[in-house]
């Protein structure tokens, strides 16, 4: 029954597709340009999570200090809380009335909100706590055996970081960084919210696919069903990295 009750939606959708027009729908002046945004604002989103999110992974994983908890539940967050939430928090925080967007207006002349920086940081923001998890759960399942080897044979604690603690976890990060890529692909509550949803600048395909359900409901099925073939890729492709414990 509870595969049903999963698969069900899935079929749904597969039958509700006009097949005929599958091919136009998905390859229309207006979805490639929200494809294009979604995949180049997603990719970009990543790089923050990574550059972000690693040190942040090996931290937790790695190092004692009060909060600790707290700052994990502050990781966990984004997962948890409604994507519009999310948005209207980064709105309170970076829009143009908050003091750090209105400082950044004044003094550079940058707005965050409803431009394509505005769709990269919402997407980041709900990603990632999928990379950080993932890393942190490796690093602490390797242990520190090799690590303390190579800092007795000389090495020094950057030597250790780059050359036993990075490769021995790459395989996760990369699990990660690829789990957080489909999540920012599909993100849509707190990117409309705090991005807006402007075409050619801040309509990402999620978004694409919200406004096609009221002028064009076969295009947004046939955009679906292209979400949906990517997650399918995405957790099939780390089915035996995260999805299956030895």
């Amino acid at each position: 029954m509870a595969i049903l009750f999963l698969v069900g939606p899935v079929a749904g959708l597969l039958a509700s597709a006009q097949w005929s027009s599958f091919w136009s729908d998905i390859t229309s002046a207006e979805a490639l340009t929200a494809l294009r945004l979604s995949v180049g604002a997603s990719l970009a989103a990543v790089l923050v999570v990574v550059v972000l999110g690693l040190p942040l992974a090996w931290v937790l994983a790695r190092v004692e200090f009060p909060g600790r908890r707290v700052a994990r539940a502050l990781v966990v967050l984004p997962m948890v809380m409604p994507p519009v939430v999310g948005g209207v928090a980064l709105l309170s925080a970076l829009g143009r009335d908050s003091a750090l967007g209105g400082w950044l207006w004044d003094t550079f002349g940058i707005q965050l909100t409803f431009s394509g920086a505005g769709v990269v940081l919402a997407e980041a923001f709900v990603a990632m706590p999928f990379f950080v998890l993932t890393v942190e759960a490796a690093l602490r399942s390797a242990g520190r055996r090799h690590e303390e080897l190579a800092s007795t044979l000389g090495a020094g604690p950057w030597t250790v970081l780059w050359r036993v603690t990075i490769p021995a976890a790459l395989p996760s990060i990369v699990a990660g960084a690829v789990l957080a890529w489909a999540r920012a692909l599909g993100e849509f509550g707190a990117t409309i919210t705090f991005a807006g949803n402007i075409a050619g600048r801040t309509r990402t395909l999620p978004l694409a696919v919200y406004l096609g359900l009221d002028s064009d409901p076969g295009g947004a099925v046939s955009l679906s069903i292209v979400l949906l073939v990517v997650s399918i890729v995405v957790l099939v492709g780390l089915r035996d990295r995260w999805l299956v414990r030895p």
